[in-house]
């Protein structure tokens, strides 16, 4: 299948720094909140599915049912296929696919999921109404999003104000909205969802270990990455602001009493 055009421009890139990050998450730790709702012999759909760790938990969890996950970028669609390899999944299917237009009928699937995807659409709302498409009656939509302004940190520090500033400016310029978890309710209503049912969670970096592997990706993210290269590329900041936005996330790392929360916003809801 040939990749499908897209709008919208990914903020985080592939980079080596945003892979970790994305393959530390799993089924536990990043969608509880639809985990209770999950049966075995379900089919299921997991939207921009990244390197394919927690569509790898949830094709394992809902065994003898079946996970078909996508992504837009061939690239990371081949570490997905590496991940189900390496588990030995024979229920897990990984494919090239927009989230605009997907390539199945209507009422395909018993839950269609996304985590971390409607935040870098210029679209959440058509994105969610295409996701309820291919959702049978009665079937779950799950979303859960982060949302940057609220997320919260100590020790204070400039750096990591500028870094925070920056990227806003640098989604908005993308056409997104960084501020996702606190619409995805709104999003999932204007999409015509039914039965919405809004909660919240955290992930919690405070740990020396979880603050080192947390302040080293995003120092590397910084600098390295797609953000930097747009951050420069936009005129958001300077290769100097970007240094220092590293060097805040080193200090912030070093720091013992070092506290950083990520909330997220979540909805379950069906199609309507």
């Amino acid at each position: 299948m040939a990749a499908p055009p897209t709008r919208d421009r990914y903020t985080h890139g592939h980079h080596d720094s945003v892979l970790r990050s994305h393959r530390w998450r799993t089924a536990e730790n990043s969608c509880a909140y639809l985990l209770p709702h999950l049966r075995a012999g379900d089919r299921l759909l997991d939207v921009g599915c990244g390197p394919g760790t927690i569509s790898a938990d949830l094709a394992a969890r809902i065994s003898p049912g079946s996970v078909v996950a996508v992504d837009n970028a061939h690239e990371i669609v081949e570490v997905a296929r590496s991940e189900a390899a390496r588990r030995g999944l024979c229920n897990l299917e990984i494919e090239v696919a927009d989230v605009y237009d997907l390539p199945y009928p209507e009422a395909s699937f018993d839950v269609v999921h996304t985590h971390q995807v409607l935040q870098h659409l210029s679209d959440p709302v058509a994105a969610l109404r295409e996701m309820a498409r291919v959702c049978r009656p009665g079937g779950l939509v799950a979303a859960r999003e982060g949302d940057y302004p609220g997320f919260v940190w100590f020790p204070a520090d400039p750096g990591l104000d500028r870094w925070l500033e920056c990227y806003l400016s640098v989604t908005r310029a993308n056409g997104a909205e960084a501020a996702a978890g606190r619409r995805l309710l709104s999003w999932a209503l204007a999409a015509g969802l039914a039965e919405v049912s809004p909660s919240a969670s955290v992930w919690c970096y405070a740990t020396p270990a979880d603050r080192r592997w947390w302040g080293d990706l995003w120092a590397e993210r910084a600098t390295q990455s797609a953000f930097a290269e747009q951050a420069l590329a936009g005129g958001h900041a300077t290769p100097a602001d970007l240094q220092e936005m590293a060097e805040a996330w080193r200090r912030w790392a070093a720091a013992p009493d070092g506290w950083y929360l990520v909330v997220h916003g979540e909805i379950l809801g069906r199609p309507g």
